[in-house]
């Protein structure tokens, strides 16, 4: 049984030396690109959410 650990973690380790990791410039873009993206979004959301609250105040108070 420990075999089989220890030779999880071994492949496991060869495995990631395979891996081709971004670098801090491509990170720094994408990273970039998801908070833009997620500040557009709740704006458009916080615009249809006081828009959609707003007319029904209206028909339900008026």
């Amino acid at each position: 049984m420990f075999r089989k650990i220890t030779n999880y973690f071994v492949s496991s380790y060869e495995e990631l030396k395979k891996v081709i990791w971004p670098s801090q410039k491509e990170i720094i873009s994408h990273t970039t690109i998801v908070v833009f993206s997620i500040l557009i979004s709740m704006g458009i959301i916080a615009a249809l959410d006081f828009g959609l609250f707003s007319l029904l105040e209206i028909l339900i108070y008026k």
